[in-house]
């Protein structure tokens, strides 16, 4: 007991209660800090979203650009922050952190070699952003894998395909990356119809559903543009294929294309405008006749037969 007095005597209680006060306030400066900065951040995503819009950028379309970079934004000064105030707390501590710092550096070296992989991420990710390649909600294929982005990060891209599967890609693998949603998006149309069609009243047919569908109320505003015929694209087995776009807000060009699809049956239903469909003659070897000849040449030869008996009775 006299031994745990003595020791408790020699400590410096102001010091300690000093440097105490200390960490707390750099704690609380460090804190304030992240707050304001979030607040500047904030303010930079509506300036950004201001500035898309003011350019003719979609609001959507500025709102995604601006919110993915100000979520990577924020991971970083987050990160960054922190790191310093542990570095500063260290010190007030009693800590030397000078040799920690040159000790860091040598030690990130290290792990830079072994950890290419990781800056490879990093380094693509950073332009995959700066660039802005893709953004949160856009529907894009990387790698052949198509998909719902879901999260941007400085060393994965997330994917969710239509069935709900979940892909991670690693920055640093992405070698194709295909944005369905920049800007504005196209559904391509080939439309075939028999070879006994006009192919100009079908495409007069077709120009008159796109204007329908551009008046509607719900689906015009989805529009950028009128239908694009690109006219009779090639001859297909048993079709005609005419070619044609819609242009459409980003991600809504499969509602928009379905309804289109739907209306444009609807219309060669009314104008007898026949939709082929694939079919096939058979035939029972080739010295021998079509079956359906065949037929009829029995059919013919019943009839004279009967024909022939009948005239005799007569007789």
């Amino acid at each position: 007991m006299d031994q745990l007095t003595s020791f408790l005597a020699t400590v410096d209680w102001h010091g300690i209660l000093y440097a105490a006060l200390r960490i707390l306030v750099i704690l609380t400066v460090a804190r304030l800090a992240i707050a304001g900065l979030m607040v500047a951040l904030g303010r930079l995503e509506s300036h950004l979203v201001r500035r898309g819009q003011a350019e003719g950028e979609v609001p959507t379309e500025s709102s995604k650009r601006a919110g993915t970079l100000v979520k990577l934004l924020r991971q970083a000064v987050i990160i960054l922050v922190w790191l310093i105030t542990a570095l500063v707390v260290l010190g007030q501590m009693g800590v030397q952190i000078g040799p920690l710092i040159a000790g860091a550096g040598i030690a990130g070296v290290a792990v830079g070699f072994g950890a290419q992989n990781l800056v490879r991420d990093v380094i693509s990710g950073f332009f995959l952003i700066l660039e802005n390649q893709v953004r949160v909600g856009d529907v894009a294929i990387v790698n052949g894998t198509g998909g719902l982005v879901e999260q941007v990060n400085f060393r994965t891209l997330v994917l969710r395909d239509l069935a709900g599967t979940v892909h991670v890609f690693p920055n640093g693998t992405i070698s194709t990356l295909s944005n369905m949603t920049r800007d504005w998006s196209g559904y391509v149309l080939d439309v075939g119809v028999a070879y006994k069609e006009n192919t100009d009243h079908v495409v007069e047919v077709m120009r008159r559903v796109g204007a329908e569908l551009r008046a509607d109320e719900y689906y015009g505003p989805l529009l950028v543009e009128d239908l694009e015929v690109f006219g009779v694209d090639r001859f297909a087995d048993s079709a005609v294929i005419i070619k044609g776009r819609l242009k459409t807000r980003p991600i809504r060009q499969w509602e928009v294309g379905r309804e289109f699809n739907r209306r444009l049956k609807l219309a060669f239903d009314a104008e007898g405008i026949e939709i082929p469909f694939p079919h096939r003659s058979l035939y029972f070897g080739e010295a021998s006749k079509p079956f359906m000849m065949q037929l009829l040449e029995r059919q013919a030869q019943a009839q004279g037969d009967g024909g022939a008996g009948a005239e005799s009775s007569a007789r």
